[in-house]
């Protein structure tokens, strides 16, 4: 159990549904115990140990559990059936709403909080302008939680819940609400508790960040473990599923920032994509027409970012009609170091001469990123559609270089 972060052993949660109100009541009073009520499971005999120092992605639909299991670990639900071990300091960061007294002001919920994570009053005291500093809200602290727009909570309630030391740290798309240059500061803040050796798990829509940041992966499904194994095998099985719910709307074969008069005025700690432009030998058209083998595709990127932090990378993600990954490049990966004028703007152009794909409809995705290749700053999903024909008959979705030989 030394190596052992969490385990969980046998874990079940369910609640009783009544057809009728009255039939809660006839439950309670029979005299033979008799059963009105069905059980509607959330999460169904879940086995699983997270080993200390792991990054855990959990995904899955709505609705598949993935609260109900991080609710369980931190001790705010208790299970109908099954153990939970923790070993270690647990803090977490869940919905909106959890955790803090909306009566009490910032300031008395920091000492609240970090007192029931286990701290001292001392201690917190000691921490107390470094938590408040991070979270960027200090003209508010005094202030009463219930005034507070959904990002202040989240920006304080994050702060208390990495400043503790945890061995242990449950994210639950929290962070979402918060504005791009606190996402910057959090995923920071993740990556020196990640490299501390903090065992951390959360849930996450980014597939992509989920990937790069994860050992390992859970997928849940209907309340049931439906695959746990590395971050890849589980992103590509979830991803190749998703791919099978929804087909994207068309788009223009142009892309341009929500606000353009923001160009000029990137907020600090963050970065924005301005512009995507795709085109075919200079054409651009709300569907390009390519040739497998034959055409060449240009997918052209501006952006602007704050100067203080090191230059974004660009990556660009093919996908299918069905929304599988087809594939994907970014300069960091091929060793192509971007640069940009004084003032943060860049511009960066990829071409795909001869393209190998074969007969069918794609997609270009475009995502701004960190030094580091794993924090979005900006996406620009399904921004230009294209459709490539071929002369023969090869199936598949793309034409590798080959040499035959009959030596």
């Amino acid at each position: 159990m030394n190596d052992i972060a969490i385990k969980l052993q046998g874990i079940s949660k369910y609640y009783k549904l009544y057809n009728m109100p009255k039939d809660r009541l006839k439950e309670a009073l029979h005299p033979f115990n008799k059963k009105y009520h069905k059980r509607f499971y959330v999460l169904n005999d879940l086995n699983i140990e997270i080993m200390k120092g792991d990054i855990l992605g959990v995904v899955g639909r709505n609705g598949c559990g993935k609260s109900t299991l991080l609710k369980l670990i931190t001790g705010v639900l208790q299970s109908n059936g099954g153990k939970v071990s923790v070993n270690g300091k647990i803090t977490a960061l869940l919905e909106l709403g959890v955790g803090f007294n909306p009566e009490f002001t910032g300031r008395e919920n920091v000492f609240m909080s970090a007192a029931i994570m286990g701290l001292t009053q001392d201690e917190v005291s000691a921490r107390f302008e470094d938590i408040v500093e991070f979270s960027g809200i200090r003209d508010f602290i005094d202030q009463p939680v219930k005034t507070y727009s959904s990002g202040m909570y989240v920006r304080l309630a994050f702060s208390v819940a990495t400043h503790v030391d945890p061995d242990i740290l449950v994210i639950d798309e929290a962070l979402s609400v918060g504005d791009g240059h606190f996402a910057r500061k959090s995923f920071d803040r993740i990556m020196a508790l990640k490299a501390r050796g903090c065992t951390i798990l959360f849930c996450s829509h980014s597939i992509y960040q989920l990937e790069a940041l994860c050992q390992q992966a859970l997928w849940l499904d209907q309340g049931q473990v439906k695959l746990f194994d590395t971050a890849e095998k589980v992103c590509m099985a979830y991803n190749q599923f998703l791919g099978g719910q929804e087909s994207p709307e068309a788009r223009v074969s142009s892309y341009f920032g929500k606000d353009q008069s923001l160009v000029d005025k990137t907020a600090a700690g963050t970065a924005r994509i301005n512009e995507v432009a795709v085109s075919v030998s200079g054409a651009k058209d709300s569907v390009l027409q390519l040739i497998s083998l034959v055409s060449t595709l240009e997918v052209q990127v501006r952006f602007s970012s704050d100067s203080q932090l090191p230059c974004p990378n660009v990556a660009i993600v093919m996908t299918d009609a069905n929304q599988n990954n087809i594939t994907s490049c970014s300069n960091l990966y091929d060793h192509y170091e971007l640069t940009r004028d004084a003032d943060g703007h860049g511009m960066v152009k990829v071409s795909f001469p001869e393209i190998q794909l074969l007969r069918g409809h794609y997609w270009v995705n475009v995502f701004l990123l960190c030094e580091q290749g794993i924090h979005i700053y900006d996406s620009a999903t399904h921004v230009s559609q294209f459709e490539v024909s071929q002369p023969g008959l090869e199936i598949g979705v793309i034409s590798l270089k080959r040499q035959w030989s009959q030596q």
